[in-house]
């Protein structure tokens, strides 16, 4: 377990003898927030400045206005949200079973080079393949349906898991392999306390990265061969010509992987408390 560094840590202020210490807060929580407000009010009024004027037509990129007229018409009726659901359906699963899949393998593939030799080269011929590529196959193999939507986001997000969880488990220091191995700890134990805790950091940073593949995956299954999802709102409001719809629908799947995203964050700071010091910086 790394210790942080002098200059990473809070202290707390000097005080006078018979006062009580005060403790001060990370300075950073309140700037960083500002800033990342800015940034999306600087992008909101640039883009409100583009469209209000006529510098872009609306046909082409719809006004926030508009957006926000769409989203509240939209909002009362069941469409959306069975759409939001749907598609959050199809995603989570599939990406659970990658999960599942990849981060074993991955730590198998990482801590044993066997392992690394004989799947690297299957590794090498699927990697190039884009998931909209194996819709044909899967539509042949299991229809239209849920399966075949799920296995979409499974194709398109599982080779991502496993090579993040391969390389952060290739990244865990050996001197602390071998400090507990010289201690007595067998494999197993080695690889509960020294592999996994060393190498999570990284696996969870996939992880989140390979979220937000697995969207783009079920929203290509959904635009070929779908009635709902978030992927057929946005390709039906595109064959009408409703360019509101089609960024309503955007900013949907936005807002869905930014609350995953959110809980990804908890569940890390949970995870991994030593790493909470690196974190604040």
């Amino acid at each position: 377990m790394s210790t942080p560094a002098t200059s990473d840590l809070v202290l707390p202020a000097a005080a006078s003898p018979g006062e009580r210490p005060k403790w001060r807060w990370p300075r950073l929580g309140r700037p960083v927030l500002l800033l990342n407000l800015l940034g999306i009010f600087s992008l909101y009024g640039l883009w409100a400045l583009a469209t209000e004027s006529g510098l872009v037509s609306p046909l082409f990129f719809p006004s926030p206005s508009m957006v926000a007229a769409e989203a509240q018409s939209i909002a009362g009726t069941a469409d959306l949200w069975m759409s939001i659901a749907a598609s959050s359906r199809r995603v989570f699963i599939g990406f659970g079973l990658a999960a599942l899949v990849g981060v074993p393998l991955g730590i198998l593939m990482g801590a044993w080079w066997p392992a690394k030799a004989v799947i690297d080269p299957l590794i090498s011929l699927l990697r190039p393949l884009p998931s909209i590529t194996w819709i044909p196959l899967t539509m042949l193999w299991l229809g239209i349906g849920e399966g075949q939507k799920i296995a979409i986001v499974f194709m398109g997000s599982w080779i991502y898991i496993l090579l993040y969880t391969v390389e952060s488990t290739k990244r865990v220091d050996p001197l602390l392999v071998k400090a507990a191995r010289n201690l007595g700890a067998g494999n197993l134990a080695v690889m509960r306390e020294v592999v996994l805790p060393g190498s999570l950091p990284g696996i969870l940073a996939g992880l989140k990265v390979s979220l937000a593949i697995a969207w783009s995956c079920v929203l290509s299954a959904e635009m070929v061969a779908a009635q709902t999802g978030l992927g057929a709102l946005i390709w039906s409001a595109k064959d009408w010509g409703n360019m509101p719809l089609v960024l309503v629908g955007m900013v949907c799947i936005s807002a869905t992987v930014l609350i995953a995203d959110l809980l990804a964050n908890r569940l890390e700071a949970w995870l991994l408390p030593w790493e909470r010091h690196r974190r604040l910086n």
